[in-house]
């Protein structure tokens, strides 16, 4: 472990690069920063960090820049994610509670990330295995076509219409409605299968050939949106980042929705909220890009993740705040909901 004395050295680096995209000196750093030593002394130091792998020279007689592993250090020492002033909280949740349903909230949660961290920002939409049954509609279209719309408790609505085998009154399909919520309210998606299963034989004769139809679609409608759908946002923000890998394979992990959530990662299930940084070599799927991502959802059920995408030399302390802030106000919105 290096001792607090380097670490400050490193601290130093770390943030004069980030601000400045130029390798850090030691006469630099010593009139910079208030680290109580002599020049001589950081220069020590710094070769000190250099042999250990935390900084590097990118050329003979330049300053030096940080590494993925000094990166790392850096992150799992901060002292402090950077809070966000009242201005930019009071912002936020102005700006998320004007949402009207999941896909504004999805759309405005990206915009919002990637105005706040100058990033490219990911959200992942909850998805509907985590879900829950809110409401189920049966809207008469005609007296042989009704519109089927399932309501999520996480806003999520889904909806078809619906052929049916034989003319049906307004009151049947009331009727109908009414059983169906009654057997779902509050199940998980995953479970709905299962509820149904039997519920034909529970009805009269006559209702059966109806509501085999209505499950039948309804069971379709699971199945064909059991995909992971994410959103990302900022992409003119990559312009003026420097990346170890070409610009080119950064767009191009972002158009593929499966590296988009491998990059997002998993958290571990104790700790669903944790954030999470995965620093250039750290990131398999697109080395030489650093990830900031936390879960979101309602109460203590992860719903779904979100987070940025940048280059290694990213301004970690304001990014991670506003990943964590984004997500608790999203999460109060969906439990509010």
């Amino acid at each position: 472990m290096l001792d607090d004395r380097k670490l400050a050295v490193l601290r130093a680096i770390v943030e004069d690069y980030v601000s400045t995209n130029e390798p850090v000196g030691s006469k630099a750093l010593a009139e910079r920063h208030n680290l109580k030593v002599s020049p001589a002394t950081v220069r020590n130091d710094m070769a000190a960090l250099e042999e250990e792998g935390y900084i590097t020279q990118p050329h003979t007689s330049a300053g030096r820049v940080p590494t993925d592993k000094g990166y790392r250090l850096f992150v799992d020492r901060l002292s402090q994610i950077k809070p966000l002033s009242g201005a930019e909280r009071r912002a936020i949740e102005t700006f998320l509670a004007g949402a009207v349903d999941l896909d504004d909230v999805v759309t405005r949660t990206v915009r919002l990330l990637a105005q706040l961290t100058r990033q490219v920002a990911v959200v992942q939409y909850p998805t509907l295995t985590r879900s829950t049954v809110r409401h189920v509609e049966l809207v008469p279209l005609s007296d042989r076509r009704v519109m089927l719309v399932l309501i999520t408790n996480t806003g999520r609505v889904e909806q078809r219409v619906i052929e049916l085998p034989e003319a049906v009154e307004d009151t049947r399909i009331a009727h109908l409605r009414a059983v169906l919520n009654s057997c779902l309210d509050g199940c998980g998606l995953s479970a709905v299968p299962e509820l149904v299963a039997d519920l034909p034989e529970r009805l009269p004769v006559e209702d059966r050939p109806v509501v085999a139809t209505i499950l039948s679609v309804l069971l379709e409608t699971l199945v064909e949106r059991h995909d992971e759908k994410i959103v990302f946002a900022g992409a003119a923000n990559l312009a003026g980042a420097d990346f170890s890998v070409g610009l080119r394979d950064v767009l191009e992990a972002l158009e593929e929705q499966v590296v988009l959530m491998r990059l997002l990662g998993e958290t571990s299930p104790d700790t669903p909220s944790a954030l999470t940084v995965r620093i250039g070599s750290e990131n398999p799927y697109l080395q030489g890009t650093s990830v900031v991502a936390t879960g979101y959802g309602s109460g203590d059920n992860q719903l779904a993740r979100l987070g940025v995408l940048g280059p290694t030399r990213m301004d970690y302390p304001v990014t991670m705040g506003a990943v964590r802030a984004v997500a608790r106000y999203v999460s109060q919105i969906l439990a509010a909901s």
